[in-house]
């Protein structure tokens, strides 16, 4: 998204809006040793099962399948990871210094028909030789997964480019809401949707749960399909996970809809659609 050469703003000036690091801008990203990729890909499988599991937990787990890990450095896995514990509790959560966040607006809201509500999210996503983040917006009425992103890095440019795809696509929707993370309560994120006239949600601290419908669809794209490959880069990722996203829109049957796709869901209850992809696509940052 930061084009070197705009005649009018600077790099610097484009990363402030955007809300990325001009050293971020310029950084060439050091991979991971192997066996902490394989540490990685255990503790998001360990998460996927108890996403309560915080820092020391995670590392007497580590430890009872004959891991010999520190909490060092499972805590810094965790958070290049970007995975955070979900506690019973009130936590303070992990957010981006200076970002505003909005109040959840979703308790107690009857969800009746496709784009009253979008959510968003972020995971991660393993490879034969490091890591992706995956990044998906979805219609919370129908599940249906309207466009969705990878990138090496956590920073808002990716999250922002899902949005707007999702946008001029499929309209405009009442309500859009996403965890507390610097991706989304950076300023280029937040003002898209205030300039859409969204009205902006987030969850509650530590409540996952406030965002269940995209943590089910992480947990279904993982062990249907991540889980089953070693991809070894981001094509091979990109591919498959395209191939899935299609699967899932169009073929896989959901139990919440008694046994229709997202996308009829979507399709019926909008007649009015005219022109509409086939599916979502995504392309690497």
């Amino acid at each position: 998204m930061v084009e070197r050469d705009h005649p009018r703003l600077a790099i610097g000036a484009q990363c402030r809006l955007l809300s990325i690091g001009r050293s971020s801008y310029y950084h060439v990203a050091k991979g991971e040793a192997p066996e902490n990729l394989r540490l990685m890909h255990l503790i998001d499988e360990q998460f996927l099962e108890t996403p309560f599991y915080g820092v020391k937990r995670m590392t007497w787990h580590l430890r009872t399948e004959g891991h010999a890990v520190n909490e060092k450095r499972v805590r810094r896995l965790m958070r290049k990871m970007g995975l955070m514990p979900i506690y019973q509790r009130p936590r303070t959560s992990v957010r981006a210094k200076g970002h505003r966040t909005w109040p959840y607006l979703l308790r107690g809201l009857r969800i009746e028909r496709p784009n009253q509500v979008w959510a968003s999210d972020v995971t991660y996503i393993p490879l034969a030789r490091g890591f992706l983040y995956l990044v998906a917006v979805m219609d919370w009425f129908s599940r249906k997964v309207l466009s969705w992103h990878l990138s090496n890095t956590l920073e808002a440019a990716f999250c922002v480019e899902a949005l707007d795809e999702a946008l001029a696509r499929f309209g405009t929707p009442e309500t859009f809401n996403t965890d507390q993370g610097s991706q989304f309560t950076a300023f280029a994120f937040t003002q898209r949707l205030k300039d859409a006239g969204v009205r902006i949600s987030m969850d509650g601290k530590g409540r996952f749960l406030d965002n269940i419908f995209v943590e089910r669809l992480w947990r279904s794209l993982k062990y249907e399909c991540v889980y089953l490959h070693a991809w070894s880069g981001g094509a091979e990722a990109r591919a498959g996970i395209g191939k899935w996203m299609d699967f899932y829109n169009h073929r896989r049957p959901h139990t919440a809809h008694g046994g229709m796709t997202p996308e009829t869901v979507y399709r019926t209850a909008l007649p009015a659609l005219g022109l509409m992809g086939a599916g979502p696509s995504a392309r690497a940052a």
